[in-house]
């Protein structure tokens, strides 16, 4: 088997992606890039059985009807979201409230945070392979998954938190969680990148997204129960790790 994670940025400045590729046990990093566009990350999904994907797959459903209602002058679809509470409604998905109320973590929100400038690519992206490939459904049951690096690190026990940016704290911390990482997962051979991964947050997200598609593949995470399933179709859904990350690589 071959995973891909994919760390979606804006554009391809900042964009990673990594392939993992899986066989008897252990695990091997194949491929990891950076500024990575749009054909490359179609090229690779075609070379892989499950790709995850950090990047909201999809937008809350209230915020459409919100939008158009807004658009037309019709005011019941806006007057509903009045007031604090029902902006949240607008703001986070279903997944999203799923996510901190088991993690603790807030995602940011896909239609009142800079995330929808990755998540508009997103959706381009989804165009581009269903065109190609045919249609991936939004809640993880095809070959497309939304996956979290920061909530599979933080159920894989991988101290991780602080290491995004580029101050000398952020570099210390990052390269503190890849050998964390190298520590929990002997069996994942990172083939010569591991300075790549401790010099590049982004690469290092890609890395944490291909492990969270194989927890996908397997049936290691936590999927939408019945209250959840009609939402996850067409808004998302954050696939949370339901195992230890020592089990990947045995399944």
């Amino acid at each position: 088997m071959r995973t891909l994670g994919v760390d979606l940025a804006a554009a391809a400045k900042k964009t990673a992606a990594a392939v993992i590729e899986w066989d008897d046990g252990a695990a091997r990093l194949a491929h990891l890039s950076l500024d990575v566009g749009d054909e490359e990350i179609l090229r690779l999904f075609g070379t892989s059985a499950m790709t995850g994907i950090d990047s909201p797959l999809g937008w809350p459903d209230a915020f459409l009807p919100f939008i158009a209602g807004h658009l037309t002058f019709e005011p019941h679809p806006v007057l509903d979201h009045d007031g604090i509470e029902g902006r949240r409604l607008l703001a986070y998905r279903d997944t999203d409230r799923f996510v901190t109320g088991n993690t603790g973590l807030i995602p940011l929100s896909v239609s009142a945070d800079r995330l929808a400038h990755p998540a508009m690519r997103c959706a381009v992206i989804q165009a581009k392979i269903a065109r190609e490939y045919g249609p991936q459904a939004r809640d993880g049951s095809g070959r497309l998954a939304e996956v979290y690096p920061a909530a599979s690190l933080k159920l894989w026990g991988i101290h991780a938190r602080g290491y995004k940016g580029r101050g000398a704290p952020e570099a210390e911390m990052l390269s503190s969680a890849v050998a964390d990482l190298a520590v929990k997962a002997p069996w994942l051979d990172l083939a010569g990148y591991r300075a790549d991964l401790a010099a590049s947050d982004d690469m290092f997200d890609a890395l944490i997204a291909s492990l969270s598609a194989r927890a996908v593949a397997v049936g290691a995470t936590l999927r939408p129960g019945p209250g959840h399933a009609a939402a996850a179709l067409t808004e998302g859904w954050i696939h949370l790790p339901s195992g230890q990350l020592s089990g990947l690589a045995s399944r």
